[in-house]
């Protein structure tokens, strides 16, 4: 069986950086294909490159413009001609770096733009790439003995406790909240379109935990004790819930630990 590919949007830095780190540690002989909007300012992805000529592809890619989206696709399939997985990991709080705590500090400007890049870019990139996860090896996931109900490819859109509608006791961080949630419909959707027939396509939503990065450091404050996870610890825990995943458990979203988080 050929080496299993994957493609990470948004691996710049942060929980994308991490998940190209652990493909490339975990899963020998697999190939990393890691996408950003700015490959040659990311000191942390070259250094990773140059660690793994053989196994990492650093290729340009600004989630919010379709016409790049389609691009890497092309240069994907003629390069490798399929995909195992796809996680699209790229996410903005706020154009302002804040959430908003009231209806007065809400703007067509900051809506649009957190759900361009939450919502709008990993739904153009299942669009681009959904025919070259179809034509994957189900290198990741739980492949049951009846082949018939084999996958061939994985879509993972990282998605956040708080875009769940039912757990919202609180309120605020409008563009947040609204991004995540329309990607939990997306991620339910397209596991429905890419469920039928064969080869499947399973796709899932996972919340990662609240991560010591750049978007939630503001918000440390807050965290419980003990509730503040690294990257390597978050994303060890969301590909052991990757590697349980088959036909039964798609188009639903769950958190670091494997519990399903209601929409």
């Amino acid at each position: 069986m050929a080496a299993p590919v994957a493609l990470v949007q948004g691996a710049s830095r942060g929980l994308g950086l991490q998940f190209c780190k652990y493909i490339l540690q975990n899963k020998p002989p697999a190939s990393v294909i890691a996408t950003c909007r700015n490959p040659d300012g990311s000191v942390a992805l070259q250094g990773l490159a140059a660690q793994h000529p053989d196994r990492l592809t650093v290729l340009r890619l600004d989630v919010n413009r379709e016409e790049d989206v389609r691009e890497a696709a092309e240069g994907v399939k003629k390069s490798f001609g399929r995909l195992d997985l796809m996680v699209n990991s790229s996410a903005l709080l706020h154009p302002s770096g804040k959430g908003e705590t009231s209806l007065r500090d809400v703007s067509a400007q900051g809506l649009i733009a957190t759900l361009t890049t939450n919502t709008v870019g990993p739904l153009l990139m299942a669009k681009y790439f959904a025919a070259l996860l179809q034509k994957g090896g189900g290198g990741f996931g739980r492949q049951p003995a009846d082949r018939a109900k084999r996958h061939s490819g994985v879509i993972v859109n990282i998605t956040a406790k708080v875009g769940s509608i039912g757990d919202n006791g609180l309120g605020g961080w409008y563009s947040y909240r609204m991004s995540k949630a329309a990607l939990n419909m997306a991620t339910k959707n397209l596991s429905i379109e890419l469920g039928r027939g064969r080869p499947k396509v399973l796709c899932v939503s996972l919340h990662p935990g609240t991560l010591d990065t750049d978007l939630s450091r503001p918000y440390h404050r807050n965290v419980p004790e003990g509730k503040l996870f690294s990257a390597e610890r978050s994303v060890e825990c969301l590909m052991a819930v990757v590697e349980a995943l088959d036909g039964e458990k798609t188009g639903n979203a769950y958190s670091w630990d494997g519990t399903q988080l209601p929409w």
